[in-house]
């Protein structure tokens, strides 16, 4: 099972702007007041995200984030968990302090009781080191082939990245992305996204050739259909996306609906010939915090009892 109908989303309790997570995510826009309104209606694209998944006959659990701490980025939960077919749950290090309270354990026992979980690994203790990787905000993986894409940035370290892989039996491929001023782009899925039979990345932002080769012949040889995006539609997160089924065996694309009215109708096309298309309007989330669609999904790979 490479693709999984089976979803964790977390509905937040104070969804706000984190001045922590701004020096490294460009994407994130400072808002001009810091009203409840902003909370509302990311709270209202939320939920409409989650009746949409529903209504598409796909099994999204919903977790309540507690109040306290603040954590404005509790709906971004594809940071800190992972989980994986063998019943293993991975739990990272997050750069920013005040994400890390969203590491929670009352989520990681409801996934215990509904969900056979064998084993846990928490690389958390790398904080303390100051060395980062953010989930699958840093690791794309090919899970199927077993490789685990990474751009190097202040939020993913090599040294973790090597970690997970040694552990979880993957080989790492890692390179680095630059935005427009030649910083390093804070997370590998907004760069980049990984289908069963398609890959869409942003070539633009990768500046070395070696790297560019590297992912080419990795491409080429998982077989994977490339799906190039332009800057542009890259900062209109094309590639935060993320390839799910449905209980009746449909594959879906979960995507914003900004980066599905920047998909040229050529790219459309080529997508459209392995996934049905599915936009979430998302745009406060976006601008906000500067993450989308595939920053809230948690992909739920664990065996059922």
């Amino acid at each position: 099972m490479h693709i999984t109908s089976h979803l964790l989303l977390v509905r937040p309790a104070a969804f706000g702007y984190n001045p922590e997570t701004a020096a490294t995510n460009v994407f994130q826009k400072t808002p001009s007041d810091f009203s409840p309104e902003i909370h509302q209606k990311a709270l209202y694209e939320f939920d409409n995200m989650v009746e949409l998944l529903r209504e598409n006959d796909v099994n999204v659990l919903v977790a309540e984030d507690a109040p306290e701490p603040y954590k404005p980025d509790a709906m971004f939960p594809n940071n800190w968990i992972t989980t994986h077919q063998d019943g293993t749950i991975v739990l990272y290090p997050l750069q920013a302090p005040n994400r890390r309270a969203e590491r929670s354990e009352e989520i990681v026992n409801m996934l215990k009781n509904k969900y056979k979980v064998r084993n846990i690994i928490n690389l958390s203790h790398y904080e303390n080191r100051n060395k980062f990787l953010e989930g699958t905000g840093s690791l794309v993986l090919d899970h199927h082939n077993k490789i685990a894409y990474a751009s190097l940035s202040p939020r993913t370290h090599a040294e973790v990245v090597d970690r997970f892989c040694n552990l979880m039996g993957y080989k790492s491929l890692n390179f680095q992305a630059l935005d427009e001023f030649g910083q390093p782009i804070y997370h590998t899925n907004v760069v980049m996204s990984m289908g069963d039979k398609f890959v869409i990345i942003c070539f633009d932002a990768i500046k070395d050739e070696i790297d560019q080769e590297d992912l080419l012949n990795s491409f080429r040889k998982t077989q994977k259909e490339i799906i190039k995006i332009s800057y542009e539609q890259m900062k209109n997160f094309v590639a935060n996306c993320i390839e799910i089924s449905n209980n009746k065996g449909e594959r879906l694309l979960v995507l914003s609906q900004r980066a599905y009215d920047s998909i040229e109708e050529t790219q459309k096309k080529r997508l459209e010939s392995y996934v049905r298309l599915l936009p979430c309007p998302l745009q406060t989330i976006e601008t906000y915090a500067g993450g989308s669609a595939r920053c809230m999904i948690v992909e739920i790979f664990l065996p059922s009892f």
